[in-house]
């Protein structure tokens, strides 16, 4: 039974999560990490501190790094020999390739994944990929297949893997080497949602918002949304990690309350901690609020608070990440507009068609934004989405995405920009 994780970050002994009695856990700095020039904390809700982290901080954080699917859980549980309630379990056999730079390893593996050496990495050719996208098209749960010695874990429900991409080669690393990229297959249940996805972020991209790289790609007979993953970055011919954390990590709460109507968090709260923890908090508000403005626009219903992040870097420099898991609802038989919700409220509205300028008001007071500015935004985000979307339709059909999903994504993108029109008069 697993009682102890390093936590190991930047080549240092970050610290320790411990599980003491009753199955409640505790973290504690290590005193190299705090003396460190270079410490960032492990979460904004954690502070940097010699004193013990308690359970209600390291619980839901490392709840956070799992994905929220009950039936992957349960595979690994299985796989692992552990209960799908023990969190510690858990990351104890996936840890070592999370999302932000910390590494959770146990205490035997501490020199492994210390020592400096040649990358440890499986190569893959296209068709190993291709075998890997088939499998998770096949099962959700086998986001790495039997013979894989490197595991990682990310948070979400659709299913995905996540590869280094190295000199035009596909690879699963183990040990210190970090993954670089995230691919996500079509899924049976949304069709298509590669190319919505990648056709959102393009969108996003258009507009001016930050957003992840993302691009689709082939393998074989697969196809997949190949994403760049933001934290990580190329140094001195080296991939290094860079800490982030999703805004339910940084609020202490475990993601079953990723929703609003769940009792998470909505546009008030995450602009409050924008404003207390960013070191560009005003651009880094108005950037999320443009980006729950986006959603709306495109029907983005999934927009939830762990579907928002913060980089964490060291001396207290904290932004929000680019954005990620954008995809609109309009493409999808049987999603009526008139059914749509969005994950936030916005004004203290959650439905689409009845979302108007005095909601966008007051949201914009909640988010202390001058409101006849961000109502002139939306009016001319309305006004060019038509455009945009022609583009990138035009630009989608040259790469060669061919699915059908992308006309009627476009098709009813104009429509509902028409409709927004409306709703901003």
């Amino acid at each position: 039974m697993t009682t102890q994780l390093i936590a190991f970050a930047d080549n240092l002994v970050m610290g320790t999560v411990t599980n003491a009695k009753g199955g409640r856990l505790a973290f504690l700095y290590s005193n190299e990490w705090l003396a460190s020039p270079g410490a960032y904390p492990l979460s904004v809700s954690m502070p940097l501190s010699p004193g013990e982290q308690e359970h209600r901080k390291i619980h839901p954080f490392l709840w956070g790094l799992l994905p929220d699917n009950e039936i992957v859980l349960g595979q690994w549980a299985r796989k692992f020999h552990v209960s799908p309630s023990n969190v510690l379990g858990l990351i104890s056999n996936v840890g070592e390739d999370c999302a932000g730079a910390v590494q959770f390893v146990k205490p035997e593996r501490l020199d492994a994944v210390r020592s400096v050496g040649p990358p440890e990495v499986q190569w893959l050719d296209e068709a190993g990929v291709a075998e890997r996208l088939r499998a998770l098209r096949q099962d959700p749960s086998a986001w790495r297949i039997a013979r894989d010695t490197g595991q990682f874990s990310l948070a979400g429900a659709q299913p995905k893997t996540t590869l280094i991409l190295e000199k035009d080669r596909w690879g699963v690393p183990s040990g210190r080497t970090p993954t670089t990229h995230i691919l996500k297959p079509p899924t049976g249940e949304f069709d298509g949602h590669a190319e919505n996805e990648h056709f959102c972020l393009e969108l996003a991209r258009a507009f001016g918002l930050p957003v992840a790289n993302s691009q689709i790609r082939r393998f074989q007979d697969e196809i997949a949304i190949v994403i760049e993953r933001y934290d990580r970055i190329r140094s001195g011919g080296t991939i290094r990690r860079v800490h982030q954390e999703d805004i339910c990590q940084a609020l202490g709460l475990p993601p079953t309350q990723k929703y609003q109507s769940d009792g998470g968090p909505g546009v008030r709260t995450i602009a409050e901690l924008l404003t207390n923890t960013s070191t560009a908090s005003n651009e880094d508000v108005r950037t999320f609020v443009d980006a729950v403005a986006f959603n709306w626009f495109i029907a983005g219903t999934d927009a939830h608070s762990k579907n928002y992040s913060l980089l964490l870097g060291a001396e207290s420099q904290i932004r929000l990440a680019p954005l990620y898991d954008l995809a609109s609802a309009l493409p999808y038989p049987g999603m009526r507009l008139i059914g749509l919700k969005l994950a936030m409220k916005v004004g203290g509205e959650y439905a689409l068609r009845n979302i108007a300028v005095r909601h966008w008001c007051r949201l914009a007071a909640e988010a202390h934004l001058n409101p006849d500015e961000l109502v002139a935004n939306l009016r001319a985000i309305a006004q060019a989405m038509p455009d945009h979307v022609a583009t990138i339709r035009e630009r989608s059909s040259d790469e060669g995405l061919a699915h059908p999903i992308l006309d009627r994504l476009a098709e009813r993108l104009i429509v509902r920009a028409r409709a927004c029109q409306r709703l901003l008069k």
